[in-house]
């Protein structure tokens, strides 16, 4: 009898052992998998012992850092266990990770295929491979969709406040002064120099009415020997009228 409860136990020792040497390769393929797929990606193993899942892929692409984490939990057991779950949320809320995945071999009773239970996603390594993908892709338009709108939002923000500023008032009231000082320069010199066209003009025919009087004057003294000037001639009023 005690043989046979030896001989048991030294075969569910081993069983454990294959169990956790395939789980150990699963994790491996895991990580090896996410580096190879996403090389801009930062893989980190969480080393044995040490509290947490298996590894935590954090997303990076060309142009931006950091875009998010994702969680992943290896298992490979013959039967699925839901304490699992509650203890992966716990892991994931520990590392502030955005997604957590547990890759399973044995499914939940309920579930024949990929979906998600209480916020986690659970799969087969197989959905792994094109999950990660998807969840990947996820994370960086989701990082994208709020850094527009954290932009926007400063933006707006930087906006308001310089629209609101007493900076902004001044710089307004100078360039309407500036237009309204311009604009009253232009008529001051507009009037001015309709002054200076009157008084000139004023100023010509004076000197042409003078002129005309003075060339008229000794024509009537000189007669025919002064010569004319046709510009200073009275126009011959009959000839005039005729035209």
């Amino acid at each position: 009898e005690d043989q046979k409860k030896l001989t048991e136990e030294m075969k569910r020792k081993q069983e454990q052992g294959s169990m956790q040497m395939q789980g150990e390769v699963q994790e491996l393929a895991i990580e090896e998998w996410l580096a190879t797929q996403f090389p801009l990606d930062v893989i980190e193993e969480i080393k044995k012992g040490a509290r947490g899942a298996d590894c935590i892929q954090t997303v990076h692409t060309r142009n931006r850092q950091n875009c998010g984490t994702i969680y992943y939990e290896s298992k490979r057991t013959k039967d699925f266990q839901p304490g699992w779950i509650e203890k992966f949320k716990n892991d994931i809320r520990d590392k502030g990770a955005d997604i957590g995945v547990l890759v399973t071999e044995a499914m939940p009773s309920d579930m024949d295929r990929m979906g998600m239970r209480e916020g986690i996603w659970i799969c087969s390594y197989e959905e792994f491979k094109g999950l990660c993908v998807v969840l990947r892709e996820s994370i960086i338009q989701l990082s994208n969709a709020v850094v527009s709108q954290e932009n926007k939002g400063d933006k707006m923000t930087m906006l308001y406040d310089y629209l609101t500023s007493n900076e902004f008032r001044l710089q307004i009231e100078g360039i309407v002064e500036g237009f309204t000082q311009m604009k009253s320069d232009l008529e001051t010199e507009k009037r001015s120099i309709m002054g200076h066209w009157k008084k000139r003009e004023k100023q010509i025919e004076k000197v042409v009415l003078n002129t005309n009087f003075m060339y008229n004057s000794i024509k009537g003294i000189a007669g025919n020997a002064v010569q004319t000037v046709k510009a200073l001639e009275i126009p011959d009023v009959d000839n005039a009228l005729e035209i």
